[in-house]
C-alpha cells in the first residue's frame, strides 16, 4: 500500500529545517536546499528558503560569514541553537502524544 503522506500537504516549518541544517555547520543557501532536501525529503524553492534566512537573521538565530566566495554562507549562532533545541523538545512531545494516540485507536 503506498504512503497517504503527500495528500496531508507539507509538515514542515521551513525556519526549523535551515537551524537543522545549520546545527552541522556553516553552508550557503544552495547547500542548505540540497541538504534540507537529504534529510526532511523536503524540496524549497529558493525565494522561500531566502525569506526564512533573513527572518532567522532578524531574529539573531543565524549570521551570515565571510566569505571570499560569491556565495553567502552562513551558521547557526548560540541563540538560533538554543531556539532549534526547544522546537525539537516540543515536536518530541507532539510526538509522543500522536504516537500514544495513534495506537489507542478510536474511543
Amino acid at each position: 500500500m503506498a504512503r497517504r503522506t503527500q495528500e496531508l500537504g507539507r509538515f514542515t516549518d521551513v525556519a526549523l529545517l535551515v537551524l537543522i541544517s545549520l546545527a552541522e555547520g556553516q553552508k550557503h543557501g544552495y547547500r542548505m536546499i540540497g541538504d534540507i532536501e537529504e534529510f526532511s525529503g523536503t524540496s524549497l524553492e529558493p525565494g522561500t528558503l531566502y525569506g526564512a534566512l533573513m527572518r532567522l537573521e532578524e531574529r539573531g538565530w543565524i549570521e551570515p560569514v565571510a566569505s571570499a566566495e560569491r556565495r553567502k554562507p552562513y551558521r547557526i549562532t548560540p541563540g538560533g541553537r538554543a531556539a532549534l533545541g526547544e522546537q525539537l523538545a516540543t515536536l518530541r512531545r507532539i510526538e509522543r502524544a500522536g504516537s500514544t494516540r495513534v495506537a489507542l485507536g478510536p474511543a
